[in-house]
């Protein structure tokens, strides 16, 4: 008697609640692990698909029976060997039905048995017809030679089949997923010819590793053609161990500049996700789509036609903006849990389930041929009963009339077994033809010979391995397919970022002398003519994109990013910068600059020091901004320039008192922060006490020319008159002519660009 149970006086069995409730969930966890959630390694089927398939086959519905109701086969199913619910077991029919959730169906469906789009919108099982698939002869080809266990079913009344005799390792080329107790199975489909070639190679060797029979199998192989997409090394890892995750993307052509998509990843309602992009459209989080079609239909089952706003949006980033954000691209839990051939769950890796099927298959053909042999046996032994029959049929027919019991007669008389007897005794008269004796012995050969060869193929291991591997071979070539997944690595998807949203125009950054921005459509804008605020004017401009960051630097060093979008409109007076970054007290804003991370810009402070950066040196996600460039005692920030060439550009620099300084920019040093390198000698102290500085710094081509401003003056300066000027970085530089050193500003001509008149260069 279990000691957690004690007797009463009255006899009553009493045991404490916590051992009662420990026993009752611990029964029923197991009874789900193993009667109803995880699938058998043998078979690679749940209870409730087993007793649907042999239930099918009990009624004649074979691949070439006609179809009868569903609902015949059901309640077959749910009387006789599955006391469960009806739409329960119908549901779990309809799965082994539907082609594109069943890599190899077994079953035959007429009717609507559901779409990729909504699986569940199948018609009750009154209105389907069924038949087994080809495929299921797999699993029940060799059900009555003797090859597995039966057991009673839940009343007692019929027996069932422990598990089916699959030909082939079913648990792979279909998978399934359940939810026990306390454990999960998620089994991707395969390909049969390859699971097929990795069990051959598996026969001849034994004791192959994963990544030898990974080059059998390269991976699961779902009922869509949608893309596999993840890595070989994982999908190795994940053999190993078996656990991991795969990515299925989904595939698209570009038709006239549509994107269509033609094949979704398994299990994606194609409904879904053009409900998941009419909403990003719908939200304006997909600017560059116009249109979005559904041409899906009988020959082209998924037929998802998108539509960009124009012939330059880049349709491989939309798409991969889509796989990121959207069903296109899924992601599938893979866990190899499932019941082994010792009755207990496990997860197995790749290697030890094929083996372990191997070694099913193998007691099962034994059994198969074993079951033959003893079939072939026992005719043989009543053949040389009725043979000797024959050879002495008058004295048998004489023995016959005379005896009342004949049998113990024929037995004592002809040395024969009960079983001859029996068989002699059941003779009808047209059997006694001399032709049935010819007949006899024409089978008796053909039976020695199949005896022979079964005995040879069970007493030889190599022999039956072999035996084992041809039919293997030729299950392959009767029901396998090409592969329909493709396997393809691919770059992992990224979602278009907020800016990347924006749509991209030109926008022009306008600055105020007081700080104000603004951001006005186009590069055709005159800043100047814009209203300013009274007392305010206009400072500085930048042309760039609405998907790019507008750069401003301050008075003290320091850069701040804003993107552009985000900027007031032009068509009012802006908005004071000071609202929108942090800035130190006193700080006024001296420069703008916007362009790609990668471009160069030259960075300088009027003491006649800087450096080249980049633009993506400047960006700061801070509001209070990143100090960039180090000032000198006494020096100012000058607005940034955007340097074309750093290779071929020259730069030019001009101090207050006229002395103008050009070299090649390349000799200034790359730095992201700093104070940066001599760019025009000015001695030590004049600059802290405001005596000299830099007024004005430019960069230009070779072949550009320069007009230098003083007052109402201004002077050009063609390319070989630059030369003058042109020296060492570093150096004083030149003084430039009588009338021209009090330098308000200098501006590049570019070699195409129209030079300005030289109506007052003489005034």
């Amino acid at each position: 008697m279990n000691q957690d149970i004690t007797l009463n006086e009255d006899g009553i069995e009493q045991i404490e609640l916590r051992h009662y409730t420990q026993n009752a969930y611990l029964n029923y966890s197991m009874y789900v692990i193993n009667d109803r959630a995880l699938p058998n390694l043998c078979d690679g089927l749940k209870p409730v698909q087993r007793r649907i398939v042999y239930a099918m086959s009990e009624l004649g519905l074979k691949a070439s029976a006609k179809f009868k109701k569903s609902a015949r086969t059901i309640g077959d199913v749910i009387g006789k060997f599955h006391p469960h619910g009806d739409s329960a077991c119908y549901e779990a029919m309809v799965l082994m039905a539907q082609s594109f959730t069943y890599r190899y169906p077994l079953v035959d469906g007429q009717g609507n048995w559901g779409s990729q789009d909504d699986p569940k919108s199948f018609a009750a099982m009154r209105y389907t017809e069924s038949r087994l698939q080809n495929y299921a002869d797999i699993l029940l080809a060799e059900l009555g030679q003797g090859t597995v266990e039966w057991k009673p079913n839940f009343d007692g009344t019929l027996e069932e089949p422990e598990i089916l005799p699959a030909r082939l390792p079913n648990v792979l080329l279909n998978g399934g997923s359940g939810i026990a107790v306390g454990m999960a199975t998620d089994i991707p489909p395969h390909n049969l010819r390859e699971v097929a070639s990795a069990c051959v190679h598996l026969l001849e060797n034994p004791k192959a590793s994963v990544a030898e029979i990974c080059k059998h199998i390269k991976g699961p192989d779902f009922p869509t053609e949608a893309e596999l997409i993840t890595p070989a090394a994982e999908i190795r890892e994940l053999y190993q161990t078996g656990r991991g995750s795969l990515k299925a993307r989904a595939t698209y052509v570009i038709e006239n500049g549509e994107i269509v998509i033609n094949a979704l990843p398994y299990q994606v309602s194609g409904a879904k996700v053009l409900e998941q992009i009419a909403a990003q459209m719908q939200k304006k989080k997909l600017p560059m789509v116009v249109d979005l079609r559904d041409e899906s239909d009988h020959e082209n089952p998924t037929r998802i036609v998108i539509v960009p706003r124009s012939n330059r949006i880049d349709q491989d980033s939309v798409m991969s903006h889509l796989f990121s954000t959207t069903d296109l691209e899924k992601n599938y839990r893979v866990n190899f849990n499932m019941i082994g051939i010792n009755k207990r769950p496990q997860v197995k890796d790749i290697a030890t389930l094929l083996t372990e099927w191997l070694q099913f298959r193998t007691v099962t053909v034994r059994r198969r041929l074993q079951n033959r042999l003893d079939k072939i046996l026992d005719r043989l032994h009543i053949l040389e009963g009725l043979l000797i029959a024959f050879l002495n049929i008058d004295e048998v027919i004489k023995i016959i009339r005379k005896e009342d019991k004949p049998k113990p007669a024929l037995m004592k008389a002809f040395s024969l077994s009960e079983r001859q007897a029996e068989a002699i005794l059941e003779l009808k008269l047209r059997q006694l033809a001399k032709l049935e004796e010819i007949k006899i012995k024409t089978e008796q050969k053909e039976l020695s010979e199949e005896r022979k060869t079964l005995e040879a193929l069970l007493k030889s291991a190599t022999k039956l391995k072999q035996f084992i591997k041809a039919e293997i071979i030729a299950d392959a070539e009767k029901f396998g397919d090409a592969r329909r997944t493709p396997l393809v690595e691919r770059e992992e998807a990224k979602a278009f970022s907020e800016v990347e949203l924006i749509s991209t125009e030109p926008v022009t950054i306008v600055l105020s002398e007081r700080g104000w921005v603004r951001a006005a459509k186009g590069h055709d804008v005159d800043p100047a003519a814009l209203q300013y605020k009274s007392g305010d004017s206009f400072k500085l401009a930048a042309y760039g994109k609405s998907s790019q960051l507008a750069i401003f630097m301050d008075s003290t060093g320091k850069a701040y990013s804003l993107p552009a979008h985000s900027l007031p409109s032009a068509r009012g007076q802006g908005e004071p910068l000071s609202g929108r970054v942090t800035a130190p007290s006193g700080a006024s804003f001296k420069g703008v600059i916007i362009g790609e991370d990668e471009r160069d810009v030259l960075l300088a402070s009027d003491a006649g020091y800087g450096f080249v950066a980049k633009i993506g040196d400047l960006t700061s996600k801070n509001k209070t901004g990143k100090n960039i460039l180090r000032l000198p005692k006494g020096a100012e920030v000058l607005p940034a320039l955007v340097v074309n060439d750093y290779e071929k550009d020259l730069i030019i620099a001009v101090t207050n008192e006229g002395r103008m300084l050009m070299f090649a920019i390349n000799q200034l040093p790359r730095l992201a922060k700093g104070k940066g390198n001599k760019i025009i000698g000015i001695p030590s102290g004049r600059v802290a006490d405001r005596i000299e500085f830099v007024v004005a710094i430019t960069t230009l081509g070779e072949e550009d020319s320069l007009t230098v401003y003083a007052g109402r003056r201004h002077h050009n300066l063609k390319p070989a008159d630059l030369q003058h000027y042109f020296g060492e970085r570093g150096r004083r530089g030149n003084k430039l002519p009588r009338g021209f050193q009090n330098v308000d500003r200098i501006e590049v001509n570019a070699k195409d660009k129209p030079a300005v008149n030289k109506e007052s260069a003489d005034d």
